[in-house]
């Protein structure tokens, strides 16, 4: 199988399309795969004339695991609320530094990056740290970091929060629960959200990393000032449905980076349905290319 190396650290990933072409790297959310940017998905991208790359996070799927940290979630927030440095065992910035891992393993320079969520958060860091490797940015459905945007409902920060299921079965009853509470209403499908909650938990399952990766961001922090020096290209997608992070938080982001471009699609959760990949493979697509 094929690994990027940031380190100690291990990143599988994988590719579609042409190395000839320009790369698009894809960048996940909390806890999710890389096979949540579902095969025919990246090949409508590699059809559009992108090189595709994506790959695990740090603490998820088959990258590497950071288990012999416990996580904490309570203690970063009392220390990020006191305004003390927090005890995590790594940041957004790592994060982002392992997404530039997987660009010198297949040997791109520069690459369009995209980011889903957490992704979003991290292709933003991407951009702030590690510019000379970006040739336009999409964040979609992410934030800044700032506390007064991109809050979730109650219903959504319960379920966030809550304890993570003990096995096979109730973790697919809680990834349709997660759905319904902020996925994209008019296209729930349950046997669909099923087949792909099954696949995950088979391939991987380590609750212990998601609540690491939760406590990365909560440690990094605000980005807003650092997006103002952002130079490139920025196309920010949000759903006007997104339970899980107010669309206020798309809208600060794109008024953060100078000359984004903010684009909400009406009906669109915290989610990615089939139906709505064409639509956003034609944003970034245009986007990328007018870049």
């Amino acid at each position: 199988m094929p690994y990027a190396h940031n380190g100690a650290v291990d990143l599988y990933y994988e590719t579609f399309g042409s190395a000839d072409d320009p790369a698009l790297l894809l960048v996940n959310g909390l806890g999710s795969h890389c096979i949540n940017y579902r095969a025919e998905w990246c090949e409508k991208f590699a059809a559009e004339g992108f090189f595709v790359i994506r790959f695990d996070n740090r603490d998820v799927g088959l990258s590497t695991k950071f288990s012999d940290v416990a996580p904490d979630i309570a203690a970063v927030r009392q220390a990020v609320v006191e305004g003390r440095t927090a005890d995590v065992p790594y940041t957004l910035s790592d994060m982002a530094a392992d997404a530039v891992a997987a660009l010198d393993a297949v040997a791109v320079q520069r690459a369009h990056v995209l980011g889903v969520s957490m992704g979003g958060m991290i292709v933003q860091t991407l951009a702030i740290e590690h510019s000379d490797r970006v040739l336009s940015m999409t964040s979609i459905m992410s934030t800044t970091g700032d506390h007064d945007v991109g809050a979730p409902t109650p219903e959504a920060q319960k379920l966030i929060m809550s304890a993570p299921p003990s096995d096979r079965e109730r973790y697919i009853e809680r990834h349709l629960e997660n759905i319904r509470a902020w996925g994209s209403p008019a296209f729930y499908d349950e046997a669909r959200l099923s087949e792909h909650a099954a696949e995950a938990y088979d391939r991987c399952f380590d609750p212990a990393g998601q609540a690491r990766q939760m406590m990365a961001i909560m440690a990094s922090g605000s980005r807003t000032e650092k997006l103002r020096d952002v130079r490139s290209p920025t196309l920010v997608i949000h759903g006007s449905a997104d339970n899980l992070v107010n669309p206020s938080g798309g809208r600060r982001t794109a008024e953060a980076i100078p000359d984004a471009r903010f684009e909400l699609i009406d009906g669109m959760g915290h989610d990615y349905p089939p139906q709505l990949w064409d639509r956003i493979v034609e944003l970034v697509t245009q986007h990328a290319r007018g870049s």
